[in-house]
Order: structure tokens, then sequence, then C-alpha cells
């Protein structure tokens, strides 16, 4: 019996095969739009500050130039792989057909905690924007965390947030996709005027190039891996991708590159504009800094409004790709069923989708104080899949050497080697001695409690999702005879 009998079948590791599909809806814009929006979100307008403050202007550039180095290449064995296999799940199906059963959960969950801490920080994002605009937003004091007061209108912004953007997925792809790209380019010509209009503004730079050395460098390091992820939803939404498999593997590559420029750029430009007391007392570095380049608070205030334009392209994005790992999941019966479902009108896997929306309404709970944990929290996540992904790469260029391979890196094997190294390499970054090392408790405690959901589900469904796969190829062989 096959798992679902009118889709198209993956290859997995042990003769397994996968039975996943969808409609194929999404183009060249809407790929390109995709990524870069989901990788360009709020953090670029909200912390700016913080990793000037933490590294200095060139120490934050200098690991906005090396986490991109890493990260690039991690991204072209993503691009080999997403164009061999253009299968919704991404690292799911990668790992499952390279390494295994328990890798590929271990991938797969991975890359949806790092997917579903990016959705509830914008949720926690959305209402710490408006304040900036609205400065009497704060009504009805409920509490505070960390020093750090909530209000109830703060919350139900962020939860009147989650529940738009549950709709907008639950609705269909295609209109996702179309709102993602038009705001997408409205953000990026907000962001290109402020660049460019620095370059005719007096500097009121004054503080250090760099802050603490090496250490500096490496506590915005930690967050790069967070700030950066979002190329890899291109391999979980592949397969409703209407393009050829090499083009796939090319826009995924470029979309991390034109970021990490992104970051640099905007890193910079506001360490031109804005003086040392500046920096340590404002809550939104760049759009005071195009506030201050362009002499109006307007232009600060239409800064805020691209930043929050790069909330939504973000959570967009993440809802997509965290459904479609769900869904990737459900389908191998890692997770229950139930969130393999796709609606029988919009072609989406709703469930999945709803349990997301659920979830983001409970960041806004925790109000400012959440929002670093939860980028330093994701980043230790994301990094255990770029291993699987890197590993698996490696893996199949030694095991299956003629699969084709429409995108091929060159000199893959060293690149593999480089990006499991490097991947390696960071994750050590966040473990306990060393000076970037997760905080404990608030950011372990976030990444052990997800770790032991995923591990109870792994336990309960172990059976279940062997069992299916099992019956999966039985299901193939007998449609085959």
């Amino acid at each position: 019996m096959s798992i679902s009998k009118h889709n198209e079948n993956v290859e997995l590791s042990g003769g397994y095969r996968l039975d996943i599909g969808f409609r194929k809806s999404l183009l060249r814009r809407d790929v390109i739009a995709l990524a870069f929006g989901a990788m360009i979100g709020w953090s670029w307008v909200l912390l700016t500050g913080e990793w000037i403050l933490r590294a200095g202007a060139m120490g934050a550039a200098v690991a906005f130039l090396v986490g991109s180095v890493v990260v690039l290449l991690i991204s072209l064995t993503y691009a080999e792989l997403a164009a061999a296999m253009p299968k919704a799940g991404g690292e799911h199906v990668y790992a499952l057909r390279a390494l295994g059963y328990g890798p590929a959960f271990v991938a797969s969950w991975a890359i949806l905690m790092a997917y579903v801490t990016v959705c509830v920080f914008e949720s926690a994002a959305l209402p710490t924007a408006l304040e900036y605009l609205f400065p009497d937003f704060r009504l009805l004091y409920l509490w505070s965390v960390q020093g750090e007061d909530v209000y109830l209108s703060m919350v139900l912004v962020g939860v009147a947030g989650s529940c738009l953007m549950t709709f907008i997925n639950y609705i269909g792809i295609r209109f996702a996709a179309f709102l993602q790209t038009l705001v997408t380019l409205s953000f990026f010509l907000v962001g290109v005027s402020f660049i460019f209009g620095v370059f005719t503004y007096e500097s009121s730079f004054d503080g250090p190039l760099f802050v603490e050395g090496g250490v500096g460098v490496l506590g915005v390091l930690v967050m790069v891996p967070a700030l950066l992820v979002g190329f890899d939803v291109i391999p979980q939404s592949a397969e409703e991708i209407k393009l050829e498999p090499a083009l796939i593997g090319k826009l995924l590559v470029w979309s991390v590159f034109l970021a990490g420029l992104w970051y640099v750029g905007i890193t910079l430009a506001v360490a031109w504009a804005l003086d040392s007391s500046t920096l340590v007392t404002t809550n939104m570095a760049t759009a005071d800094a195009m506030a201050e380049v362009w002499g109006s608070q307007v232009m600060g205030n239409i800064m805020l409004v691209a930043g929050i334009g790069g909330i939504l392209t973000s959570w967009n994005a993440f809802v997509i790709g965290g459904s479609r790992v769900l869904y990737a999941l459900a389908e191998s019966r890692m997770i229950p069923a139930v969130f393999a479902k796709l609606h029988p009108r919009y072609n989406t896997p709703y469930i999945s989708i709803l349990l997301i929306g659920l979830l983001s309404c409970v960041s806004p709970l925790f109000g400012r104080t959440v929002l670093v944990w939860l980028v330093d929290a994701g980043s230790f996540a994301v990094v255990i899949a770029y291993i699987m992904v890197t590993w698996s790469f490696l893996r199949l260029r030694r095991s299956e050497p003629d699969m084709p391979r429409p995108f091929r890196v060159r000199y893959g094997k060293w690149v593999g080697r480089a990006a499991l190294l490097l991947s390696c390499a960071l994750f050590c970054l966040y473990l306990p001695g060393s000076p970037a090392a997760l905080l404990w408790p608030y950011e372990w405690v976030m990444v052990l409690a997800g770790s032991m959901i995923g591990l109870a589900f792994y336990l309960w469904n172990r059976k279940a999702g062997v069992d299916a796969l099992a019956g999966s190829t039985s299901g193939v062989s007998e449609d085959s005879s």
C-alpha cells in the first residue's frame, strides 16, 4: 500500500520510496523573492545596533563576510541536492535517501525548529516595529519578562499578525508568492536608497572598528546562520517550482550571495551614519540611521515600514518551509499522519500551517526580551541541519556517483568536506565553554525543550514510520508489476 497513490516517488535509503507531490506554480521571480525575502527579515532593522556594539563596525562586517562564505559553501551542497531531488521536504528527502531513517528525522526536526523559531520571532517583532511608529502604542500592562514590560495591545497585534500569515498560506502558495514578490521588491528599494544615501552623508562614526577582537566577531558570527537561514526554503518548496532543476540550484546559491551583501552593506551604512552614543540608546538603529542620512524622520518611518515588510516576507517564507517539512515528516509517518493532509481546494498542508500559526501566537506573550534568544536558538538548530545535509551530500557523492545531478558542484568532494567542517565549527561555537555559547537557561531551555518534543515523536512513531516506508516500497513494486 503506497502512502499517497497519486503522487510521484522519491527513492530513499534502503530501497524505500517516499510519495509526495504538489502542483507546480512558482516561477523564477517567486523563487528569488521567496529565498531573499526569507533571509532578509526584521533583524536588519532591529538588531543592527546590537551586533555593531558586540563586535564594532568592521568586526560585525567581518562576521557577516565569514558567515556568508560558510553558508555559501553549504548552499552549494543544497543546490546540487535540490536540483537532483526537487521534492517537498528538502533536508528530509536528502538525509532519508543518503543516511536512513534516524538521521533524516534529526535533520528534519532541526530545520523545523529553526523555521518555527523564525515564525515566533516575527510575531514578537511585529508589535515592536509598530511601537516605533506609534510611541503610545503600549496599552494595558500585563507583566514583565526579564525587565521588559508586556502589554495587551502588543500581544493582540502579534496574534493578529499570526492569524493573517496563517490565512495567507492556508489559501494557497500562489497568493503567498505574489505577496512575497511585491513586498520583497518594496523593501529592497528602500534599503538600496539608504545605502546609496550614505555615500553623500558626512559620517558621524566615532566608535571602534573592532570590539573585543575575535570574541566580538564570534558574538555576531553565532547569529549569522539564523539571519541567513531561508535559502533552504527553496528545497522545501522545490516540488512546487515550475523551473528546470538546474536553475533551481543556481537561484538558491545566488540568493545567499545577495543576502550576504545586503547584511554587510546595511551594517556598514548604519555604523557610518550613527555615532556611538546613538547606537547605545537606539532601539531601531537602521531606521534612525535612515532618518539621519536623509535628514527626515519620515524617511526613518519609511525604513521602518520596509522592515515590517521584511517581517512579513520572512514570516511567510518560513510558514511555507515549515509546513512542508511537517508534511514530509508526516508522509514518512515520523509524526502523526494528519500533518500530511492537503486541503481539497487550496492544495496546501493546512493542518501543518495551522500548527505553526498557533505557535506563533505564543511569543508575543514574552515581549521584546525573547527576540535575541530566538535568533541564537534558531541558529543552533539550523547548523545541525546543515551538518546533516552536507554529510548527505558527501555520502551520495560516494554511494551514488551516477545519480543525475542537473546542478553539479565543481570539486564537489572538497566543497562538501569544507562545508561539513565549517558547519561543525559553527556548531562548536554554541557549546558551553565557547565565548559565544548559548545563554543558560533561556536559550538552552528553548533548544532542549524542542529536542525533547522531537525525541518523543521519534520514539512514539518510529515503528509506524518504518512500516509505512516499507509498505510504500511494496506498493510501488505491486503498481510496477
